[in-house]
């Protein structure tokens, strides 16, 4: 019975002094100051940001990174501080155990260029709304017209369908978003007018434009026409 009690003892002691070495090294660890910030960029994605304006933002605007002890690192905080510019898809900040405070931030990625009267911006693969860069541009397509919160959902699905496809991509240039949203496209080698209609039943109206276009390229009659409709179903109507 004397054996069975000691070896219990033993094994509280020894638990007692795992959990006691745990917590010291946690408490001095936590008490170290950090050593630097490392900011990396994913994804392919040109920069928009720079890598100063992270750092910035990761050390609060404090002068020195090693005055900050790890203990004192609000990391949710310093996410929604990053994830807030618009610039930025999302962020993840996270400091390794040889204290370097690390951030790796996704940034959107534009897929067009809005110029209409009020301002010039960059729209996004989600429909979300980037300022343009005093750094760095980006070669994508040009659209004027009304693009705002309510119809930029739809804008950015119509382009993803066109971008998605190698002949629409390398064909059209241009878009116009009229006040009553409709869209007229603009194409890269011909002159004519492209009337899209309202952003309905996209792919259907891609699948009649690239029909139409292989037979008026094999007939040589593109040159003849000014306007090119597909908002009629089954059909495209030509003016010359």
């Amino acid at each position: 019975m004397k054996y069975v009690v000691w070896s219990n003892i033993r094994v509280l002691l020894m638990i007692g002094i795992v959990v006691f070495l745990y917590s010291f090294t946690s408490y001095r660890n936590s008490q170290r100051k950090l050593q630097k910030t490392e900011v990396v960029f994913v994804g392919k994605s040109k920069n928009f940001l720079m890598q100063e304006t992270v750092n910035k933002l990761l050390i609060e605007n404090r002068s020195n990174v090693k005055t900050i002890a790890k203990l004192g690192v609000d990391l949710k905080k310093l996410e929604n501080s990053i994830n807030k510019q618009e610039m930025v898809k999302s962020s993840q900040v996270f400091v390794s155990v040889d204290g370097v405070l690390n951030a790796e931030v996704i940034q959107r990625t534009p897929i067009a260029r809005i110029e209409n009267e009020d301002r010039s911006f960059y729209i996004d693969n989600e429909g979300s709304m980037m300022p343009v860069s005093d750094l760095f541009t980006t070669r994508v397509m040009l659209i004027s017209g009304k693009v705002d919160a309510k119809n930029k959902k739809k804008v950015a699905l119509l382009l993803d369908k066109i971008n998605s496809d190698d002949f629409m991509k390398k064909n059209i240039i241009g878009m116009q978003v009229l006040d009553n949203d409709d869209v007229i496209l603009a194409n890269r080698n011909y002159d004519f007018q492209i009337e899209f209609g309202k952003m309905i039943h996209i792919e259907a109206k891609i699948l009649k434009y690239k029909a139409f276009f292989q037979k008026a390229m094999q007939d040589d009659v593109l040159k003849k026409y000014k306007k090119i409709n597909l908002k009629f179903t089954h059909q495209v109507v030509c003016t010359k």
